[in-house]
């Protein structure tokens, strides 16, 4: 089973779902270049894509790997570990 997520963009295309940033709110980045990155907001009304840079992707991505490792959320932060040394280094 694939947890790889998904997104067309309007302008940008596919996007590639990164992580879960906060309740409804998830980190997403272009699928190629992995040089631009949006906090998509999902609500009832739609969705909401807010772009920002890639320091503060980067920081989101640590802080989402901070509190799996303190919540003792082995699997997911081994996963997003992965993500995050594929994305930034």
């Amino acid at each position: 089973m694939s947890t790889e997520t998904y997104l067309n963009h309007p302008t940008f295309g596919l996007l590639f779902r990164v992580c879960l940033v906060a309740e409804s709110r998830e980190l997403f980045t272009t699928l190629y270049a992995q040089r631009l990155f949006f906090v998509v907001n999902i609500a009832p009304s739609g969705l909401k894509f807010e772009p920002i840079s890639r320091t503060d992707a980067r920081l989101m991505v640590e802080s989402r790997l901070r509190m799996l490792r303190r919540a003792g959320q082995t699997s997911e932060y081994n996963q997003l570990q992965v993500i995050h040394q594929r994305t930034f280094q």
